[in-house]
């Protein structure tokens, strides 16, 4: 084999692995991505059903409920639009309290709940994951612009 030659079969030999690492990589990189959702967005299907994927929002109050086992806890998370019935069993976090930012990651089951893999909660008062605090703001938008339009409407009449 010419010197020519064995250099092209090493710059193949080369491409293809590079190509091999970059596609192992990226297949890893797939399987981890957990993608985030507001309630509003599970609630109009645009979460996938067959992934785990991230939700947040605030914790509805009086929606918290122990099973006896003690580990194993329903609640709602909200985005003041829609809810979604979580369940987690294990430890909550020590901040994870009803009306606080909580952001749950889970996939939904076919029963309509999120079954939660992991569970976490605001660390000070002032921290809220940017994608919910948007939600949030557009939720309150929302609920202000319809009140708005029923306060108008009866006085019309």
């Amino acid at each position: 084999m010419k010197p020519r030659q064995k250099r092209a079969v090493y710059i193949v030999l080369a491409i293809a692995a590079v190509g091999l690492a970059v596609g192992l990589v990226l297949n890893a990189l797939k399987d981890n991505v957990s993608l985030y959702f507001t309630p509003t967005q599970v609630f109009n299907k645009e979460a996938p059903q067959d992934r785990s994927f991230r939700i947040g929002g605030l914790v509805e109050e009086g929606s918290i409920r122990r099973e006896k086992d003690g580990l194993t806890v329903h609640f709602m998370i909200t985005d003041l639009h829609q809810k979604l019935p979580v369940v987690y069993k294990g430890i909550l976090p020590d901040l994870f309290k009803e009306g606080k930012g909580v952001v749950a990651q889970g996939k939904m089951e076919a029963d309509g709940l999120m079954h939660a893999s992991e569970v976490l909660a605001k660390h000070d008062e002032n921290y809220m994951p940017p994608e919910a605090a948007d939600a949030l703001k557009k939720a309150e938008a929302a609920n202000a612009a319809a009140a708005a339009a029923s306060a108008v409407a009866p006085a019309a009449k």
